[in-house]
């Protein structure tokens, strides 16, 4: 993120740093840390997955309805903003 200035420039987006130690700042990051670990407990080696592996599990996380998003999934919203 260090070029975050120029990107919230370029996309009128503004860019948001959770304080340090603070994980209810994070929730959507924490609670994605929680389905990955669904998939791989800590102390995972992620080496040992393939690429193939890798892109199955991203599938099935941005095709998973999240209240959040009005059970629509990541992949649903992200289209639709697209659009």
């Amino acid at each position: 993120m260090a070029a975050h200035a120029q990107f919230s420039v370029q996309t009128g987006v503004p860019v948001y740093f959770c304080d340090p130690r603070s994980p209810w700042q994070r929730g959507s990051n924490e609670n994605t840390n929680g389905l990955l670990r669904q998939y791989f407990p800590k102390r995972t080696e992620i080496a040992h997955f393939t690429q193939a592996d890798l892109d199955d599990v991203a599938a099935e996380l941005n095709d998973r309805p999240r209240q959040t998003l009005g059970w629509r999934s990541p992949s649903q919203a992200l289209d639709e903003v697209l659009r």
